[in-house]
């Protein structure tokens, strides 16, 4: 019995490494199923991220030659505004007949109501001016004088005359001044102590 108990335990002993054998064997074959998922996604994940990268160039490319379109398209618009302003600046500094065609003088009548009209229009911007700086400095302006003639004065220099007339402190030809000299001196007259 003890061959036969040696020749059983041997036998049990090259089961069991077969068993062992089976079983490294099996766990080979199951790190070697993960490692090749693990490879296949990989690579699949690798195919996918060239395959975007690759449209994003498709598309920077097709925005870039787009860009170059609208780029030549605005040279050519560039280039025909400067041929029209050379155009018109020459039209300007050689004007033709046919820039001006022929007016018919208009009727006597017209022109005194156009002139009637300048006068209203130039009474009200005076009153309007004349309040304006009235509200603004305290200066009174006066309003009936010569077109060319400004009147008036701080009311509190006015002085009574014995014909009840108010005597203006100044009296300025706006003819031969310019309109920033009679504008200092009208914001001279302005008490400036608050």
């Amino acid at each position: 019995m003890s061959q036969n108990d040696g020749t059983h335990k041997d036998d049990l002993e090259k089961s069991g490494e077969a068993l062992i054998i089976e079983e490294d064997l099996q766990d080979l074959f199951d790190y070697n199923i993960k490692t090749e998922k693990t490879t296949t996604k990989l690579l699949n994940d690798l195919v996918h991220a060239e395959e975007v990268v690759g449209q994003q160039i498709l598309d920077l490319e097709q925005l870039r030659s787009q860009m170059a379109q609208e780029i030549e398209s605005l040279k050519q618009e560039v280039q025909r505004r400067r041929s029209e302003s050379q155009i018109l600046s020459s039209k300007l500094k050689y004007p033709s007949s046919t820039m001006f065609p022929l007016r018919p003088e208009p009727e006597p009548t017209l022109i005194i109501i156009i002139g009637h009209i300048r006068i209203r229009m130039s009474f009200i911007c005076q009153v309007y001016v004349t309040q304006l700086y009235f509200k603004v400095t305290k200066v009174k302006l006066e309003v009936y004088t010569e077109p060319h003639i400004l009147r008036g004065g701080n009311p509190d220099t006015f002085t009574c005359t014995t014909a009840r007339m108010w005597q203006l402190p100044f009296n300025i030809d706006t003819s031969t001044r310019s309109a920033c000299e009679i504008s200092d001196d009208l914001w001279s007259l302005v008490n400036t102590e608050w």
